[in-house]
């Protein structure tokens, strides 16, 4: 029976100021409800962690409402059917979805995937051919607008988006260079990932290492730490560039205002574009990219590292694990 069973969640106690601490979070257990017609029940496997998360927790406008006190917070996530009361849905079945930090979910089925665990594991559906995939894919093709014979440059190089975006670039003709912290991720998302070069931030004057490693400028820079590295990037592009702001992880947990681009005049004396982009624009197109990628998977031209750490009750000190730079590649949580 439904009731037995014990469901261990994270509900969102409080709006964090600077970084989240575990007291903002109430950690609850509390009884799965029998489920009514037209619901679904799924037993929670991973939890992917994104950065967007800390935005979520914030009050105000934004692309998608904040989590509200109280409730389960929110947080893309995969699982196993265990009982259906729709007929879209069957026991077995590996769903994915915005099933929230929490053991079991009760689904209306709105926004809840099939995924096909015979193209890939369950792991690499919530990364690469997840959200954070589907973020790379349609933010360089469709914005970025990369050509063969350009310079793509992408920051957070070697995390869950990142990664994505330096080897499609490759795979595109492009060349691709990552900005990353420390040696050991520089050699990732090189050696292994085979991006042409990587500067490391860490190692300091990031605006030189730049001008060593793209010579002749770069054409596409896909941003997603914001503040000192947008800055220094803006000072390297060339004419026609396309930025691609994606996010800016370096400004989540500010506690004075955001710190936006002083060299934004480049823009202007490059004839340059900058485009912010939310991936759920482009939900209608997923299934196209699941297949393009799933094929790039298949024949080894695109790969992918999953950082899985074991046991939902640490989920709060491992969501932090974004903003110190400890994780390399997709991090989830597995229940």
């Amino acid at each position: 029976m439904t009731g037995e069973r014990i469901n261990r969640q994270f509900r969102l106690a409080g709006r964090p100021i600077g970084v989240p601490k575990r007291s903002d979070w109430a950690y609850d257990e509390v009884p799965v409800p029998p489920l009514e017609a037209g619901q679904v029940l799924v037993q929670v496997d991973l939890i992917s962690l994104d950065p967007a998360m800390r935005g979520w927790m914030n009050e105000g406008k934004s692309y998608i409402k904040p989590v509200e006190i109280g409730e389960v917070m929110r947080a893309g996530a995969g699982g196993r059917v265990v009982e259906s009361r729709n007929a879209a849905f069957s026991p077995g079945d590996t769903v994915t979805g915005a099933l929230g930090v929490q053991s079991w979910s009760v689904s209306e089925g709105k926004g809840l995937d099939k995924v096909d665990l015979a193209l890939a594991p369950l792991a690499k559906h919530l990364g690469v051919l997840g959200m954070p995939g589907m973020t790379g894919y349609f933010g360089l093709l469709e914005i970025g607008q990369p050509k063969a014979g350009e310079t793509v440059v992408v920051s957070g190089a070697a995390g869950a988006v990142g990664q994505v975006v330096g080897q499609v670039a490759k795979i595109k003709g492009c060349r691709a260079v990552g900005i990353a912290g420390g040696p050991e991720k520089c050699d990732y998302v090189v050696r292994e990932l085979g991006f042409d070069a990587c500067v490391d931030y860490k190692a300091g004057d990031v605006k030189r290492q730049l001008r060593q490693l793209t010579p002749e400028g770069v054409d596409v820079y896909f941003d997603n730490v914001g503040g000192d590295i947008l800055d220094a990037v803006l000072t390297q592009i060339r004419r026609k560039a396309r930025i691609v702001i994606c996010g800016a992880i370096s400004q989540y947990n500010n506690t004075t205002p955001i710190k936006g681009p002083s060299n934004y005049l480049s823009l202007l004396v490059n004839r340059a574009r900058m485009e912010g982009m939310v991936v759920f624009d482009w939900a209608p197109r997923y299934g196209e990219a699941v297949k393009q990628m799933g094929e790039w998977l298949r024949e080894g031209r695109l790969k992918s590292r999953e950082d899985i750490v074991e046991g939902i009750e640490h989920f709060p000190e491992t969501l932090l694990k974004l903003f110190t730079g400890e994780n390399i590649g997709k991090l989830l949580l597995r229940v």
